[in-house]
């Protein structure tokens, strides 16, 4: 059968890959054990008295293409340092977005932010590889795991040090986030049949957010009017990639973007 979304193609490249990585595991756990301490991205947003934003490193997408082909990794993680970031997020997926572990090292490294790799975790190994690569967090998408890779997947990410987002697009998935002990969770505005921005379901989804959870609405941030209506649905991070990427000025783009 052929894949329904692109979210279903993306994630059967990762699955071969996955399939055929012979790595040991418990190798791999003890390497990313021994790095140094990651620098605590959800403590990061949590303590942003403003609405914290995650400026993302992004130079194409499935759906748009090329967005930024060509940016610097390190220019443009300064940049947003520069215009209050509280956190980065890097997209590391080269087939289907053009990235790369060296953006993310290269970003990381050109300032003291927490970094998320932005990637499709279908593997503990990817867990692992995210840690070694310097990342302080991991992205968990709902939609990709069963509960069971879901808890496991979280459990090795406490191991390791690194802190995990768990990403979500309905109820459903968030009772499974949940259920697997998740405090860091993301609610995605973009459909993933449609790959359309759905910013009513991302405010309904932000009001179901229990207290206690460190949230964050993800793609299809378009300014400051989407960043104060999820503010006001409760969110404490927005995930912002292409408007900043496609923008003259991201440092003063994130500054609107980070309402009270």
């Amino acid at each position: 059968m052929a894949p329904r979304t692109y979210l279903d193609a993306i994630l059967a490249w990762h699955r071969k890959r996955a399939a055929a990585d012979t790595r040991d595991l418990s190798d791999l756990v003890a390497r990313a054990r021994d790095t140094e301490p990651a620098r605590g991205f959800a403590d990061a947003l949590e303590r942003s008295p403003r609405l914290a934003v995650i400026a993302e490193v992004k130079r194409r997408s499935p759906s748009k293409g090329d967005l930024a082909a060509d940016l610097d990794p390190v220019a443009l993680a300064r940049d947003y340092a520069r215009g209050g970031a509280t956190c980065l997020s890097v997209l590391t997926d080269a087939p289907h977005f053009g990235g790369s572990p060296q953006d993310l090292m290269a970003a990381r490294a050109a300032c003291a932010l927490p970094v998320l790799r932005k990637d499709f975790t279908v593997d503990a190994r990817d867990i692992c590889d995210a840690r070694l690569m310097g990342a302080d967090c991991v992205l968990l998408i709902a939609a990709a795991l069963d509960s069971a890779e879901l808890q496991r997947f979280l459990a090795v990410a406490a191991d390791v040090g690194i802190d995990a987002l768990v990403e979500v697009h309905d109820e459903v998935e968030l009772a499974a986030a949940l259920a697997a002990d998740a405090t860091l969770v993301g609610a995605n505005q973009r459909d993933l049949v449609t790959f359309e921005v759905d910013h009513e379901r991302a405010v309904r989804m932000g009001r179901a957010m229990p207290a206690g959870l460190v949230t964050v609405a993800e793609s299809g941030v378009r300014g400051r009017v989407d960043a104060e209506s999820l503010r006001a649905a409760g969110y404490r991070a927005v995930l912002v990639g292409e408007h900043l990427v496609t923008s003259a000025d991201p440092a003063s783009a994130i500054s609107e973007l980070a309402v009270p």
